[in-house]
């Protein structure tokens, strides 16, 4: 047996116990737990799925064939909490939600580790992996389109807010997208500066580090009476959009995390370039402006990249805590929900953030991992 085949069948072992869904009276009371065994036709799908779990850790089972299991059991997992929600709401009563449950989430993850795992032993093409990216979004897409779970709690918070929703999530993005824009026009030149200025690294790095162990939450408050004492004693500032809450600050905080791993990177790339091709560049009559634009820039790509993969899977989540000052987001609905005990409210804003990060992080890793050359 290979031992992450038996945490993946342990951990769904254990989904396969705990309470598939949770019926309450309405959005704000705890509720009753119900395991999938306790609905309709649930007991044969339970030993179905245990069986196919425990065969999974067979060494005989092939990546592949692990693949398609875990495809077909993420499938399942969702068309079972869809079913779920419809079932347990035929009795009219509109105030009653049927919310996921810690079963749902253990079988969610164990088979998402599973098609994890057997994606990473199969050893994909680039092009395998972006067609797999781009139909793993489609699916979603799908069956949230579907209606299929319009039932469940956290759609039905939705259905009371799409409109929000759709103006905090142009929010969302303008903040994670903006900050990440701001950084790379600031952190790039920053960081050639201080690679043709070796005596600032140390200085430069250092503030910026200081800034980076600076927790989000204190930064976000510090934001509130720095800017709002340049909005009212500077002027036009206010009039340019310079505020002590709102989308500002929360930008301004954002864009300096940014700065960091931007930074960084980019000297790292450039010191990482052999000297060998440098002294060839030179050799060729280029200028040092030939040099650093058709040469080192090229080859330092990659771990720009990587640079903007951090950024941008570290602005999604950070932009979360926007909400508490008023910058909108998916945190208005995560701290709404909190203030109102109402888990499905913050679920609403949760759920949008962490898929973003994620489709985000892997699609920045297969494009950094296209842009690298391979090793002669």
């Amino acid at each position: 047996m290979q031992p992450p085949a038996v945490l993946f069948a342990l951990t769904g072992l254990a989904g396969l116990a705990l309470p598939l869904v949770q019926l309450r009276p309405n959005r704000i009371v705890p509720g009753e737990g119900i395991a999938l065994a306790g609905l309709p036709g649930g007991a044969a799908i339970t030993i179905v799925m245990a069986v196919v779990l425990l065969a999974a850790c067979l060494p005989r089972w092939t990546a592949d064939l692990r693949l398609g299991v875990a495809i077909a059991g993420l499938l399942a997992v969702l068309l079972l909490l869809g079913m779920a929600a419809t079932h347990l709401q035929q009795s009219g009563n509109a105030l009653a939600r049927v919310s996921p449950a810690v079963g749902f989430w253990l079988l969610l993850l164990a088979f998402g580790l599973m098609a994890a795992d057997a994606v990473g032993r199969l050893r994909l093409s680039l092009t395998w992996r972006w067609a797999m990216l781009a139909g793993a979004v489609g699916i979603a897409a799908a069956i949230l389109v579907s209606g299929i779970l319009d039932g469940v709690s956290v759609m039905r918070e939705y259905a009371s807010r799409s409109d929000l929703f759709a103006r905090e999530a142009r929010a969302h993005l303008t903040l994670a997208l903006g900050s990440l824009g701001l950084a790379l026009l600031a952190g790039i030149p920053l960081g050639i500066a201080v690679y043709q200025s070796p005596r600032w690294r140390g200085p430069v790095l250092s503030v910026l580090n200081i800034v980076q162990t600076v927790p989000s939450l204190a930064l976000f408050g510090i934001m509130i009476p720095v800017l709002g004492w340049v909005a009212a004693t500077v002027p036009g500032a206010g009039a340019a959009g310079v505020s002590g809450i709102g989308a500002f600050p929360a930008l301004t905080a954002l864009f300096l995390y940014a700065l960091l791993p931007v930074v960084s990177n980019t000297l790292a790339g450039l010191t990482g370039v052999p000297v060998a091709i440098r002294d060839a560049a030179v050799g060729l009559g280029m200028t040092r402006a030939q040099v650093l634009g058709q040469v080192l820039m090229p080859l330092a790509l990659p771990v720009l990249l990587a640079a903007v993969r951090i950024v941008m899977v570290q602005n999604i989540g950070l932009a979360v805590i926007a909400g508490l000052i008023g910058g909108g987001g998916f945190g208005t609905f995560v701290f709404q929900g909190l203030n109102q005990t109402a888990m499905d409210l913050v679920l609403l804003g949760a759920l949008p953030t962490v898929a973003l990060a994620l489709v985000a992080g892997i699609a920045l890793d297969l494009l950094v991992q296209g842009t690298r050359r391979p090793a002669p």
